[in-house]
């Protein structure tokens, strides 16, 4: 009797371990279950929806029949065979140039930056905020601002004209040929304190031993920074590449408050084409295929990265 007794709690004890453990490894699953379906559906399934209307005849509202891949002809057609220049061949040559020079220029600006700032200069803490405070804002409040300062009547041109300095002209936001560099410039503005901050953190991760010993074996400073820093921050350079391009190609509410779309459409990044043929040309059909183009371009570029580190991970 009493070895029955006694072997009966443990029996319990052991049962309700096992349901704690039970009930401890199923609980983060069963937290995360509503937002996991929510991703699949508003998220994933609306991107398949997306793909389904590019293959219909979708005007003003979705049209269910397949009528194969017509959308992408014209598109196709609008980049190669349109003379003039269709409004998608202006978004995309945009695209090129804004990618280009918005990435381009946050890497190179953003790493001398921070390489100025990894010098331990007086104020650091006070020129980090500074730097950082851009991308802080929101692209609508970036866009209206470098709307005013670089408005003619109202921004520098005109305040240099007051001052004396009556030859000045700068009309780039005005003119159809250089609308998309002012889209550059507050782009650039925006992100390249952000870039800079991911560039500092990636110096000030470097084993200082290491460059003791270059120091020591007689590397110049810019012999320093060519063979050895700059390539320790390869893995830095990589996910500054992808969060920038992923911005460069999504921006659309920076064009809208910067530029309008500027003049006669000048300054359209796909994005701008999308909403525009979607909502308002009524030709859901042609925004949603450009759209799934903007998300191929998006995933040519993160897919090869995804890969890259969990394999490295594997190994």
């Amino acid at each position: 009797m009493s070895t029955v007794a006694t072997t009966e709690p443990i029996l319990t004890r052991e049962k309700r371990t096992s349901m704690r453990a039970r009930i401890q490894n199923t609980l983060p699953q069963i937290v995360l279950a509503p937002s996991f379906a929510i991703t699949i559906i508003f998220v994933y399934g609306f991107i398949a929806w997306t793909a389904y209307l590019s293959f219909t005849n979708s005007k003003t509202f979705p049209s269910y029949a397949l009528t194969g891949a017509r959308a992408y002809q014209r598109l196709w057609r609008w980049t190669f065979e349109s003379d003039p220049p269709s409004s998608w061949y202006t978004s995309i040559t945009n695209m090129g140039i804004f990618g280009v020079l918005y990435v381009g220029i946050c890497l190179t600006l953003g790493l001398f930056l921070a390489i100025l700032l990894d010098q331990k200069i007086r104020g650091e803490g006070v020129l980090r905020p500074i730097f950082l405070y851009p991308m802080a804002l929101s692209f609508i409040v970036t866009g209206v601002a470098w709307k005013w300062f670089l408005d003619p009547g109202l921004g520098l041109e005109q305040t240099l004209h007051h001052l004396g300095w009556t030859s000045f002209h700068f009309d780039w936001i005005k003119n159809k040929d250089f609308v998309i560099y002012t889209v550059v410039i507050a782009g650039v503005w925006q992100a390249s304190g952000f870039v800079m901050a991911m560039f500092l953190a990636g110096l000030r991760g470097i084993d200082s031993e290491i460059m003791k010993a270059a120091q020591i074996d007689g590397a110049t400073t810019a012999q320093l920074y060519r063979r050895i820093i700059i390539p320790l921050l390869r893995p830095v350079f990589l996910s500054a590449f992808i969060v920038l391009a992923h911005m460069a190609i999504k921006s659309y509410d920076l064009v809208v408050a910067l530029t309008s779309g500027g003049p006669g459409g000048s300054a359209w990044l796909p994005s701008n084409f999308m909403y525009e043929y979607t909502f308002k040309r009524n030709e859901m059909a042609v925004g949603s295929a450009s759209a799934i183009i903007m998300l191929m371009t998006i995933s040519a570029i993160i897919v090869p990265y995804l890969y890259s580190e969990l394999k490295e991970k594997a190994r």
